[in-house]
């Protein structure tokens, strides 16, 4: 009888193929979605241009270059400032339509590293913190297009993203070593200081060269903040559905109705005060008769003089 016969060595559990097929569940899917994107621009594409094997680089070609389908999704940033937001996520499930080397190497790279990636943040924030770096290259991308106008251009591709795979997958694993061209041995940390120093030279001597550096930077510094900070982004979206159902309810308002005030007391006032006032008044009055007539008496002053008559025949009685 094998060892493998035995009780205490037999494995329970899936079976290899179903391991393969188990794990990296969000990666599959994110690249079955860029797959079926990549279907749709070819079949909605204006042929004749160059050979798909043309390169992998990011493409700052016209978009009305690449068919409808790809128009409608790249990320333009003068259309995103017109109100067309949902090209900051959806350029980076396209790729150039001309070129297959582009989406190749990508959804290799996503393959390779992000299966890891996944297995440490689990699939769920895995998927955010792609989404996240999709949008945030993409904001990256528009703002280096205003201040920057000589890298313009429009913008597709998920290598942005897939930059923040590697630097989550180096961070965690920096002395891994993957074939590079399936031959050259590398270690991860010399592939991703290569590509963040690629791209810095680019964009600091204005020479993108084609392809998206703002893009790659901002997905490379998202995940450094990320991996430093020990952020997760599954934890925040509560506070984020929260924060939005105050902003979308009513505030409320405390009614206190009306205010109850004291009730006045009356209080006896000694006669000979009200006999002074009245008297007094009585002065001001007659002074203004003897000036100006019994004409110019206003309705309250006559009221005075009728109370002071009134006052008078009291005292008499």
């Amino acid at each position: 009888m094998g060892i493998y016969d035995r009780e205490y060595y037999r494995r329970e559990g899936p079976s290899v193929l179903a391991s393969f097929t188990e794990a990296g569940r969000a990666c599959w899917a994110l690249i079955v979605i860029n797959i079926a994107a990549f279907v749709l621009q070819l079949l909605t594409r204006h042929w004749g241009g160059p050979d798909l094997f043309g390169g992998d680089d990011e493409g700052f070609r016209p978009a009305s270059s690449l068919g409808a389908f790809t128009d409608f999704f790249v990320l333009n940033p003068d259309l995103v400032m017109h109100g067309q937001v949902w090209r900051l996520l959806t350029y980076a499930f396209l790729h150039d339509p001309e070129r297959l080397g582009h989406i190749l190497f990508n959804m290799l790279f996503l393959w390779w590293l992000g299966t890891d990636v996944e297995d440490l943040y689990g699939s769920v924030e895995f998927v955010a913190i792609y989404l996240t770096s999709c949008v945030l290259g993409g904001i990256a991308f528009v703002a280096a297009h205003f201040w920057f106008p000589e890298m313009g251009g429009d913008c597709l591709g998920a290598s942005g993203a897939v930059t923040t795979v590697l630097i989550l997958c180096t961070l965690h694993y920096p002395t891994r070593t993957i074939l590079l061209f399936f031959i050259l041995p590398v270690p991860l940390w010399l592939i991703a200081v290569f590509q963040v120093s690629h791209d810095l030279f680019g964009f600091l001597s204005f020479n993108p060269q084609g392809v998206a550096v703002t893009v790659h930077l901002a997905g490379a510094a998202f995940a450094y903040v990320y991996y430093k900070r020990q952020w997760r982004l599954t934890s925040l979206w509560p506070q984020v559905q929260s924060w939005l159902r105050a902003r979308h309810q009513p505030k409320l308002r405390v009614y206190h109705g009306e205010e109850s005030r004291p009730l006045p007391v009356a209080t006896a006032v000694p006669a000979a005060d009200v006999d002074e006032h009245l008297e007094a008044k009585v002065d001001t009055v007659l002074e203004k008769v003897a000036r100006t007539g019994q004409g110019s008496l206003t309705d309250s002053e006559r009221a005075i003089l009728l109370r002071a008559s009134e006052a008078y025949k009291k005292k008499r009685t």
